[in-house]
């Protein structure tokens, strides 16, 4: 496995890695999708040993107070090799001086396992009170 933070990988591979985990609302206007990567504040990319693109993670920051990972993906064929977390601890040791990193992901047991592995806490379970998260989708 490569990591790279360099340049924005082809159309194709980005594409084809959204699709394979099943996110087509990226897939399904793929301008949208190569702009929102293109203007992450940070974004690390992971090639298998033929250079094809296996997980991305990127994120947007102001570099201070917050860290938001937008997007963590790992192809389906090469997840439990390493790649999931050697990307977030790419983005940990770059904004290990920002005083929050958040993420909203979908309520699957083996995600929850990730995210706590990694060593985030569960909103319903801080030791500070519950936190609530708000979102709006457009239509």
């Amino acid at each position: 496995m490569e990591l790279s933070t360099t340049k924005l990988p082809p159309g194709e591979q980005i594409l084809s890695l959204y699709d394979s985990v099943g996110w087509s609302a990226y897939t399904d206007d793929p301008e949208v999708l190569i702009q929102a990567l293109s203007n992450s504040t940070f974004a690390v990319y992971a090639y298998d040993q033929q250079q094809q693109l296996a997980g991305l993670i990127r994120v947007i920051s102001d570099n201070a107070t917050i860290c938001y990972v937008q997007d963590i993906l790992v192809r389906p064929s090469a997840q439990r090799s390493g790649i999931g977390r050697a990307l977030f601890d790419a983005v940990l040791q770059k904004f290990q001086h920002v005083r929050q990193l958040v993420l909203i992901t979908d309520d699957m047991p083996q995600q929850r396992a990730f995210y706590e592995s990694m060593g985030l806490t569960e909103g319903a379970e801080f030791e500070h009170g519950v936190i609530r998260v708000f979102a709006r989708f457009a239509q």
